[in-house]
């Protein structure tokens, strides 16, 4: 292994601050894409899909769980995909154990939702024995195909005005592999983080930044 040079900590101060400005500047980059997202036209979803969940069948608007968007991630874990039916793919398994607490994005009116074509029974035992707990649908129709998730793993964002539903954002490959943190997934929503620094459409929902982050079990606002 040929290792970058042993330096004093006066030399590696400076270095760091070099790189520092780089990274700031890729930070500043990354939030004008997400700006550029939140005024990416909406597609309407004129086609009804059914899920089947831990309560029944569900309707792509049943997913929201009343919030106003929703970020849906394409799983594999169905037969004829590597670990069945003890495993999902390993690569959406991992997927799932990077998920933060979804009460944070409840908190921004957003659901976070798994789904695959597995049936429910496996889904419950294989989320069980691995500690997921956000919900997991299993798709009955056409709509992995429609959503450009059918031969590989993605994750489409909507929203929803009343009853009507559009998508918004869609990412895959390995712009699924930035998923994860709280931040990483409201940043491809179409209303973004909801803070007051973001450069949004005039009327976006927006509350400072700190103002509504809390403990995950205390927050107390109902979904909508």
């Amino acid at each position: 292994m040929h290792t970058p040079p042993i330096v004093s900590a006066e030399e590696w101060h400076t270095a760091r601050l070099e790189l520092l400005v780089r990274e700031k500047e890729m930070t500043k980059a990354r939030d004008a894409l997400a700006a550029e997202r939140r005024r990416m036209p909406w597609l309407a979803v004129r086609k009804t899909y059914a899920f089947e969940g831990p309560d029944g069948t569900a309707s792509l608007l049943d997913l929201f769980e009343g919030r106003r968007q929703l970020i849906l991630y394409r799983a594999f874990f169905e037969p004829g995909v590597h670990g069945w039916p003890e495993h999902g793919c390993k690569g959406c398994s991992l997927v799932a154990d990077q998920v933060a607490h979804i009460a944070h994005l409840h908190a921004r009116d957003t659901t976070l939702a798994f789904a695959s074509r597995a049936p429910q029974a496996d889904i419950r035992r294989m989320t069980a024995r691995m500690g997921w707990t956000m919900p997991w649908y299993t798709v009955t129709d056409d709509f992995d195909t429609d959503f450009g998730v059918s031969e590989l793993h993605g994750t489409n964002a909507f929203i929803r005005q009343g009853d009507d539903v559009f998508r918004t954002y869609f990412v895959d490959n390995r712009g699924d592999e930035a998923m994860g943190s709280t931040w990483s997934y409201l940043d491809i929503t179409a209303l973004g983080r909801q803070e007051t620094w973001e450069d949004s459409p005039d009327g976006y929902p927006q509350t400072p930044p700190y103002e509504w982050w809390n403990w995950h079990d205390a927050y107390d606002a109902p979904a909508r």
